[in-house]
């Protein structure tokens, strides 16, 4: 209440006859400020949760939108940012929360188509007559995002935006090393058995260490995530839950009984990893920081547990388990040189238990 920002918020707020809504304070400024306040209100329920994330995203999309003076780009515009990668998003997040990568990855798509009309419009060539030399012309010399700008090529091409242009997709040249599996039982073992830090990191690092989980998803973890069969504890990373091995079962009881909330209300909600936003998980950003802090390196480290396994598991297995694509999952087992039938022959040779009559 002390901070200028505050008072000047809440006195506007206290002097409109309108009760507060989200359509009435997206007529506001955005900033932390006015973000923190929206959080705390959702948080103690005085306005319907929604994901802010995805709306500041809609709202940027329009504004892009709505700078277009060209009727035929902003159509194109419209269906690439809107009907593919808005609709796409929407069906993939369903009830989840739209991720920082999420978000970053369609304003980068859409920037990048953008940036390639503005370099057509500049030379009086409308996208239905744009030819091969002008694609690879601006590839080569002026496009910001070339992987980017050749999705909206071929996109344009596919919906017949455009003709005749290529633009070819850089396929995974496979996973970059090098993969120190020494160093990740090492950091593993640390946190697993040294409880200097603190048991939210512990837990967050052992999750990425040992299951190949992305920060992204390590942080939108709640409590309803991490279940009970009778007394073993179990958590669902994919559509199957995973038995948690002592001491990490001990570790993240502990973690559900201790956390609390970094705001004004306290209240940490369903969240594994509460943030300092009223109900918003901790931010990807704070998580590597502080990941970082224990000697865990998420993109090298997650990659030498995600080879590692998927050598020693079948990709539809680790898909179901791990929560990652199928598709990924393949990827991964052709790189590490895992394959089925390996697998198969030591399910086979293992002992059968008797089971009980029913």
């Amino acid at each position: 209440m002390a901070k200028p920002k505050v008072r000047a918020l809440l006195t506007a707020l206290g002097k409109d006859p309108r009760p507060v809504t989200h359509e009435l304070l997206d007529e506001l400024p955005e900033d932390k400020t006015l973000n923190y306040l929206r959080g705390l209100l959702m948080a103690t329920g005085a306005l319907p949760t929604r994901d802010q994330c995805l709306t500041n995203l809609e709202r940027w999309i329009n504004e892009k939108l709505a700078t277009r003076t060209d009727l035929e780009d902003r159509r194109v515009l419209h269906g690439y940012a809107i009907w593919h990668h808005l609709r796409r998003l929407r069906q993939r997040v369903r009830a989840q929360q739209l991720t920082v990568d999420q978000d970053q990855n369609v304003r980068i798509h859409v920037n990048a188509a953008v940036q390639f009309l503005d370099d057509l419009a500049g030379r009086g060539t409308p996208l239905v007559a744009c030819t091969q030399s002008d694609v690879d012309d601006f590839m080569a010399h002026r496009a910001t995002y070339p992987q980017r700008t050749a999705h909206f090529v071929r996109w344009a091409v596919t919906h017949r935006h455009a003709h005749n242009l290529t633009a070819p997709a850089t396929r995974w040249a496979g996973p970059s090393g090098p993969h120190d599996e020494d160093r990740r039982w090492d950091v593993a073992r640390r946190l697993l058995h040294e409880d200097a830090a603190p048991t939210a990191d512990r837990v967050a690092g052992l999750l990425l260490l040992l299951y190949a989980q992305h920060v992204n998803t390590i942080r939108h973890l709640t409590v309803d995530h991490v279940q009970r069969d009778g007394d073993t504890p179990k958590i669902l990373l994919g559509d199957r839950p995973i038995v948690l091995p002592a001491p990490l079962d001990a570790l993240v009881e502990e973690l559900i009984a201790s956390r609390r909330g970094h705001t004004l209300v306290d209240a940490p909600g369903t969240w594994l990893f509460p943030g300092r936003l009223p109900g918003q998980p901790l931010s990807s950003d704070q998580l590597v920081i502080r990941l970082g802090a224990l000697d865990v390196n998420p993109r090298q480290d997650r990659a030498t547990a995600l080879f590692t396994l998927a050598a020693q598991v079948p990709a539809a297995i680790l898909a179901r388990m791990l929560g990652i694509h199928r598709s990924v999952a393949v990827q991964w087992q052709q790189a590490s040189g895992g394959d089925w039938a390996a697998y198969a022959a030591d399910v086979a040779a293992r002992p059968v238990r008797n089971r009980p009559a029913t």
